[in-house]
């Protein structure tokens, strides 16, 4: 059994750091927002999960710009108090990889990756028209999170889902069939992987059934 303190991976043998490969899959949220001026923004983010069904609530992280100023998504977000986020199916992921590039503010990802957008119903910030799954978000609160390579800086962004679109495609017998829109996951380094089988496993019967 290997043992190592954070940072110190490649005293052991790592070439790169092995964290994120250890905490996956992670499901990626496709962020999308808009600036104060009403230009459109998407980012990919694969620190991103759902916290909480409640109501339902969801978070992700995000790390700051070189010189420690906010990502357009965390700005935009802080800005306006909405956003959405985006299922990202396989049928999708190049075009989820084309959203990850820097552009300048104010530059949209839609055009740049060929992505048509879809109005939303609640909120103002566009959907990507082709997600299996969107969920259109209120912001809630930022979480500043300790950063070891000042000016870095490491934020954690929460939002409620006030509504939630879903394609007819992926639903089977009331259900939603994850294989149907085989989502992407992110795992180390520079892989991905996509969920194309399942299985049960039932609580025992001393435990709340699912809500």
């Amino acid at each position: 059994m290997i043992f190592y303190e954070p940072g110190h991976h490649k005293e052991h043998g790592f070439k790169h750091d092995p964290f994120k490969a250890f905490v996956s899959p992670r499901p990626i949220g496709w962020i999308g927002s808009i600036d104060d001026q009403g230009r459109t923004n998407l980012a990919p983010y694969s620190f991103f999960n759902a916290m909480a069904s409640n109501p339902p609530q969801v978070v992700f992280g995000t790390g700051s710009r070189p010189d420690g100023s906010k990502k357009d998504s965390q700005l935009n977000i802080e800005q306006t108090g909405e956003f959405t986020v985006n299922i990202v199916a396989h049928a999708l992921k190049d075009e989820m990889n084309e959203t990850s590039a820097a552009l300048a503010h104010g530059e949209s990802e839609y055009e740049v990756a060929g992505l048509e957008g879809a109005a939303s119903r609640l909120i103002k910030p566009l959907r990507v028209a082709k997600a299996p799954i969107a969920f259109e978000c209120v912001y809630k609160q930022t979480i500043e999170l300790e950063c070891w390579q000042e000016p870095h800086r490491n934020f954690v962004v929460i939002g409620k889902v006030v509504g939630i679109h879903v394609s007819e495609d992926v639903v089977v017998d009331g259900m939603a069939d994850v294989t149907k829109w085989q989502p992407v996951s992110r795992l180390g380094y520079f892989d991905y992987a996509t969920v194309t089988e399942v299985f049960e496993m039932f609580r025992p019967k001393s435990a709340p059934g699912p809500t």
